[in-house]
């Protein structure tokens, strides 16, 4: 199984929907909360190449961007690929 990061906040509605996403696949993930250990952020800032918005996700340390960029992965089945791999 690929290792899965995502960087969130309580209560953000794409953070929300993207692990929603990740559960329904029965997909195991890291979760790291900046509202909650806001140390984390400039890390992940640093690891997304500039993105500050969250959700940010990594599969296997790769940055595939946020919710839309997932769902939009999953659109197309690319999503499940990089899951697999």
């Amino acid at each position: 199984m690929s290792r899965v990061e995502i960087y969130t906040k309580n209560f953000c509605p794409f953070c929300i929907r993207a692990k929603q996403l990740l559960d329904t696949k029965g997909i195991e993930y890291q979760e790291y909360r900046i509202d909650q250990q806001p140390g984390l952020r400039a890390p992940m800032i640093e690891r997304a190449k500039g993105g500050y918005t969250v959700p940010q996700i990594f599969i296997n340390d790769q940055h595939i961007g946020g919710c839309d960029e997932m769902m939009a992965l999953d659109a197309r089945g690319e999503l499940d690929k990089l899951l697999a791999a």
